[in-house]
C-alpha cells in the first residue's frame, strides 16, 4: 500500500486529536475536583453517587424532622413544668388554708388560686410556631375557653407523629385531656365525687366542647370552698392536687425520655451524614495528585507528537528542487 503525505497528516490530525481529548480530560478532572461529569464518563460511579446524594437528601430532611421534633417537645416541657409549679403553689396554699386561718386569709387565697386557674388555662392553650400544642389535630384552635370548658374535641386518636427515619416514627404532642383531665359534672362548684375518684389522663373519656376539664374544676371547687368557709373541701384539695401532679410527673417522665430519644437519633443521622459524604467524596472525588501524573505525562506525549509529526511531513517538492 503506498503511504502518501496526505494519509500521514490525516493519521497525525487524528493521534493528535486523541491526545488533545485525553488533555481536555485531565483538566476537567482538575478544575472540577470530581472523577465524571457526565454519565457516559463512568456510568456506575453516576449510579453511585446519585444513590449516595439521595440518601443524604433523605438524612437531611430526618434531621429537620427531629429538630422540630425537640423543639416541640421542649415547648411542651417548658409549659408543663410551669404548670407543676402552679400546681406545686396550689398546694402550699390548701395547707395554709386548711388551719386556722381567718375568713379574710382565706379570702386572699382564693383570690390568689383565681389567678392560678386563670393562667392554667394559658397554659392549656400554648403555642409553638402558631400552632396550640395541646390541641391534637386543631392546632388553629385553642384547647380551653376562658371559663375552663373545652373548646374542642380532643381524642386519644389524634397524635402527631414525625418520622425521624426509616419506620422510625416518634409522637410529639400531649392530648389536652390527658394533661388536663376532662369532667362530667356540672360547670358549677360545688363539684361532685368524681373528683375524688383519682383518676385524671381523660378516663372520665375524651374531651368535648362544653366540658369541664378536671384540673380547672378542682380549682374553682377549691376557691368555692374557701370563699364558703368549707373545711372539709379545703381538706379533698390536697389529696386532689396530689393525683393531678403525679400524672404531670408522669407526662413530664414521658416527655424527658423522648427528648433524650430526639437527641441520640440526631446524633446517629450527623454520624451517618458524615459517613454517607465520605463514601460519595471516594466515589466521585479525583485524586489530584494522580490526575497531575497523568496530565504531564499526556502532556509530553502531545508534545512529541507534535513535534515528530512537523518531522516528518516537514519534506515537500521544494526540498528536492533545492
Amino acid at each position: 500500500m503506498r503511504i502518501t503525505n496526505s494519509m500521514m497528516n490525516n493519521r497525525m490530525l487524528m493521534n493528535l486529536n486523541k491526545s488533545l481529548n485525553r488533555l481536555d480530560k485531565h483538566q476537567q478532572k482538575m478544575s472540577t475536583g470530581k472523577k465524571f461529569n457526565m454519565p457516559s464518563d463512568d456510568p456506575i460511579g453516576v449510579s453511585r453517587s446519585l444513590e449516595l446524594n439521595t440518601a443524604r437528601s433523605e438524612l437531611e430532611q430526618y434531621k429537620k424532622n427531629a429538630e422540630d421534633a425537640t423543639s416541640w417537645l421542649e415547648i411542651t416541657e417548658s409549659a408543663i413544668a410551669d404548670l407543676g409549679n402552679v400546681l406545686q403553689r396550689v398546694r402550699e396554699l390548701a395547707v395554709n388554708a386548711d388551719g386556722v386561718k381567718t375568713q379574710e386569709d382565706k379570702q386572699k387565697i382564693k383570690s390568689e388560686i383565681d389567678q392560678l386557674k386563670d393562667h392554667v388555662i394559658k397554659l392549656a392553650n400554648t403555642t409553638y410556631a402558631g400552632k396550640h400544642i395541646f390541641s391534637g389535630y386543631k392546632t388553629s384552635q385553642a384547647l380551653l375557653q376562658s371559663d375552663g370548658t373545652y373548646d374542642i374535641d380532643s381524642r386519644d386518636a389524634e397524635q402527631m407523629n414525625f418520622n425521624v427515619g426509616i419506620a422510625d416514627q416518634v409522637t410529639v404532642n400531649i392530648l389536652g385531656h390527658k394533661l388536663f383531665g376532662a369532667t362530667t359534672t356540672e360547670n358549677a362548684p360545688p363539684y361532685n365525687t368524681n373528683l375524688d375518684n383519682n383518676q385524671v389522663n381523660g378516663n372520665e373519656g375524651d374531651a368535648i366542647p362544653g366540658r369541664k376539664a378536671e384540673l380547672i374544676a378542682v380549682l374553682e371547687d377549691f376557691s368555692h370552698a374557701l370563699d364558703n368557709d368549707d373545711p372539709s373541701r379545703i381538706q379533698k384539695t390536697l389529696s386532689r392536687i396530689d393525683v393531678q401532679m403525679e400524672n404531670i410527673l408522669s407526662i413530664r417522665g414521658e416527655i424527658g425520655a423522648k427528648t433524650n430519644r430526639m437527641e441520640l437519633t440526631t446524633n446517629r443521622i450527623d454520624n451517618d451524614y458524615l459517613n454517607f459524604t465520605n463514601l460519595l467524596s471516594k466515589n466521585e472525588d479525583a485524586d489530584m495528585a494522580e490526575v497531575i501524573m497523568q496530565f504531564k505525562n499526556d502532556e509530553n506525549v502531545y508534545r512529541a507528537a507534535l513535534s515528530t509529526g512537523a518531522k516528518a511531513i516537514q519534506p515537500t517538492l521544494i526540498d528536492f528542487i533545492r
